[in-house]
């Protein structure tokens, strides 16, 4: 051994390969038992904790009674409903404002992003001031912005802004009118679904006419396929049910409007700002997704004599989502967890009901925030999930 070198005790490049899998072997079960070990201490100091306080365990506060009333329910609930009916209740509106978030920010999205491509001088430019002061502003100062700065700045209900003495908008929110269906209603929808369906099969038709003569059906055609399975058939059904649906007005009675269907301010504040957020990202992404097919795809759009909107529908976007449907993805997780802002404006979502309003009557801070953990994981994964399925059905296969 030379002088200046450093004996090894353990030395690791020399060992055999049954020796390395024994050393992996080894530590593997090592670390396993350490994290047994340190989830057994979580465990165990919560309990303990629990008991010294005198802190009921377990989830059967989900049937007491709630106690407490919410300003938008999805799902008939009450004061006397239980803390499960108001987990529910939490949880379809957080539901709600994500889906309604998606596709609001997607739609702007695209459009946005395709218009940053615009020639249009003017168009990009508008574009570009958008994404540029949308996603450098903090999602929560957006909502900030939409529910302080803009609906709470609407005339009081007496002085509200009216659309045909129908559609009236102030400071506690949108109130317009609400179908009421009567006997015989459910013709009507079954006539409607028949409907639907009809369209649908149509579309696919016409599809394929398309494709194997190289041009669609004429337009009438296309009008009386359309038109007859979508319009006549829920024409005929509520004629000969004698018109089973009717509409519940709302009025202004004392301080405030009675009837129709109320949408608070705090569900628009909270979906504008998501969506306007949300948006700004997805339009970068869709631009990028654009510029990443060849300029060579256009050119021969082009050259075929397609225009240049439809070479952005038929050649350029289909190909453009495969780069762009994998980063969607993240935009609509982030969208989906940055719900959980509305407890900053009272919007009874999930955090703010469960989370917030149940935890603190109940104090079962463990199981409430496990379950919400868990909840927001599930759609995180189905979310996922979807659009893994979604991508997959997109990608090129090799033939």
């Amino acid at each position: 051994m030379r002088a200046n070198q450093t004996p090894k005790i353990f030395d690791f490049e020399n060992l055999s390969f049954r020796e390395r899998r024994v050393r992996s072997v080894v530590i593997q079960i090592l670390t396993l038992f350490a994290l047994l070990w340190f989830g057994y201490e979580i465990v165990d100091n919560t309990i303990t904790n629990l008991e010294k306080r005198n802190i009921a365990s377990g989830f059967a506060f989900l049937e007491s009674t709630a106690g407490f009333g919410l300003s938008q329910s999805l799902i008939p609930y009450s004061e006397e409903s239980s803390y499960g009916r108001a987990f529910l209740v939490g949880l379809c509106n957080t539901l709600l404002v994500a889906v309604l978030g998606i596709i609001l920010a997607t739609v702007l999205g695209f459009i946005v992003g395709i218009a940053r491509l615009s020639r249009n001088w003017l168009i990009a430019r508008l574009a570009t001031i958008f994404v540029e002061i949308a996603r450098n502003i903090p999602p929560l100062l957006h909502l900030f912005i939409w529910y302080f700065a803009v609906l709470l700045t609407l005339p009081r209900p007496r002085g509200s802004f009216s659309l045909g003495g129908i559609i009236f908008l102030n400071n506690r929110g949108l109130f317009a009118p609400w179908p009421v269906f009567g006997e015989g209603a459910g013709w009507l929808l079954i006539a409607s679904a028949i409907g639907l369906v009809g369209a649908l099969g149509f579309h696919v038709w016409r599809k394929r006419v398309q494709i194997e003569r190289g041009h669609g059906a004429a337009s009438y055609i296309s009008l009386l396929g359309y038109g007859l399975p979508l319009l006549a058939l829920p024409a005929v059904a509520l004629v000969m049910t004698g018109f089973p649906i009717s509409f519940d007005v709302p009025a202004l009675k004392g301080f405030n409007f009675t009837g129709g269907i109320k949408i608070i301010p705090e569900f628009v504040a909270l979906l504008f700002a998501l969506s306007i957020y949300t948006a700004a990202y997805i339009a970068e992404i869709v631009r990028a997704g654009i510029l990443s097919v060849s300029a060579g795809q256009t050119e021969a759009a082009y050259a075929l004599g397609l225009r240049p909107l439809a070479t952005l529908r038929y050649v350029v976007i289909p190909q453009a989502m495969r780069a762009i449907i994998p980063a969607l993805t993240n935009q609509f997780l982030n969208l989906t967890k940055n719900s959980s802002l509305a407890v900053a404006i009272a919007y009874p979502d999930l955090v703010y009901v469960f989370a917030g309003v149940v935890l603190n009557q109940t104090g079962q801070a463990v199981e409430i925030i496990a379950i919400t953990m868990g909840v927001y994981l599930t759609i995180s994964l189905l979310t996922a999930g979807v659009m893994n399925w979604i991508n997959a059905k997109m990608a090129l296969v090799d033939q």
